[in-house]
């Protein structure tokens, strides 16, 4: 029987050591992300690693009011993650498969079409 040259069998007891933490830090990352998927109020920092984006980017974009945020106790800053992604999915850009079918339609309408 063969194994491959990082079996098990080969690893070290610090090798090993440091597999499992790595796989340890992947579970709890995994399941913080989970927890947050299941969350109807985000906090801050959940709202930064939800939306991706830098604390510093998020602070600009709830002072400039561009994004919905509350502040129920006029300190700390929660979102609802529903308006969080109606915020990400507005101001959509077109494909060029639709400005197809709109050139189209502009056509029939206005008796151009061939």
């Amino acid at each position: 029987m063969t194994f491959p040259e990082k079996s098990i069998l080969n690893l070290t007891i610090t090798e090993m050591d440091e597999q499992v933490l790595t796989e340890i830090r992947e579970l709890k990352k995994l399941i913080f992300e989970q927890n947050m998927l299941q969350k109807e109020v985000l906090n801050f920092n959940e709202a930064a690693v939800y939306l991706e984006v830098s604390h510093s980017h998020l602070y600009k974009l709830t002072s400039t009011g561009t994004i919905p945020a509350y502040k129920p106790n006029g300190k700390k800053l929660y979102f609802n993650r529903e308006e969080l992604n109606r915020w990400l999915l507005s101001n959509r850009q077109a494909s060029v498969s639709d400005i197809e079918e709109e050139v189209s339609q502009f056509k029939l309408k206005s008796g151009r079409a061939k």
